[in-house]
């Protein structure tokens, strides 16, 4: 599938290729295959800048080298959206009728007990 994610740096509108992670813990900056899905704290960027890409002072940077080129649909990526349309397509799964409520205090009981009074 295509990317429809573009660059996170500022001004760029070229596609993204790569994906810019950083590890607080290890004071390391990850570049490398772009994530399947957007996560919130990393970041998309287009082959240029991912190339181009330096750390803050002090940080190591980790690029994971590969192709920053979008090599199109996988059999795996056509097979999982077909899975996903046809899921879409399925009418959903009928509701149970939900138990009888057990009576309230107001109600009288129906039971197998009677009330007999002893007059009369």
């Amino acid at each position: 599938m295509k990317s429809t994610r573009q660059c996170s740096r500022t001004s760029c509108a070229l596609p993204a290729a790569a994906t810019l992670t950083y590890v607080y813990e290890d004071s390391t900056v990850v570049v490398g295959q772009m994530a399947a899905q957007a996560e919130p704290h990393s970041y998309d960027l287009c082959a240029d800048h991912a190339e181009r890409f330096t750390a803050p002072r002090g940080w190591d940077v980790v690029h994971i080298h590969q192709d920053l080129v979008d090599p199109g649909p996988s059999p795996d990526d056509l097979d999982a959206l077909a899975r996903a349309v046809r899921e879409a397509g399925r009418p959903p799964a009928p509701v149970a009728p939900a138990p009888p409520s057990a009576p309230v205090a107001s109600e009288p009981r129906r039971g197998h007990l009677r009330v007999v009074s002893s007059e009369g």
